[in-house]
């Protein structure tokens, strides 16, 4: 099992930044990668950026040179992964979950709402 908490998140102006965080907990050697999505009312879950185990990372074309996805572990425990968003657009007003891949299953996180007001 891995349990997700996640942190972070709120409102700002266009232009502004913020920072996400997700720690990860329990069997974190069973993770493959981490992710982070988001959605936006009405719209369906779109996949923002993908961390791996070996530290590989990728993004969607819309966040770019914008977002920047990192990772930590601490004394093999918790795997924090952060998403730092820069550059923030209205269009990025949505509510972001932490995910997490093992073999076996997908683990998500409650979600955090990030709103950026024009």
């Amino acid at each position: 099992q891995v349990q997700l908490v996640e942190s972070g998140g709120g409102l700002v102006q266009a232009g502004g930044s913020l920072r996400l965080s997700c720690a990860a907990s329990g069997s974190i050697d069973s993770i493959n990668y981490m992710a982070w999505y988001r959605q936006a009312p009405g719209k369906q879950r779109e996949l923002v950026a993908t961390i791996t185990s070996g530290g590989n990372t990728n993004y969607a074309d819309s966040v770019k040179g914008r977002f920047s996805i990192s990772r930590d572990i601490a004394k093999n425990t918790v795997y924090l992964v952060n998403l730092q968003m820069n550059s923030l657009k209205p269009e990025d007003t949505a509510v972001y979950y932490c995910n997490s891949e093992t073999d076996r299953r997908s683990y998500w996180g409650q979600g955090t709402q990030v709103t950026v007001s024009s």
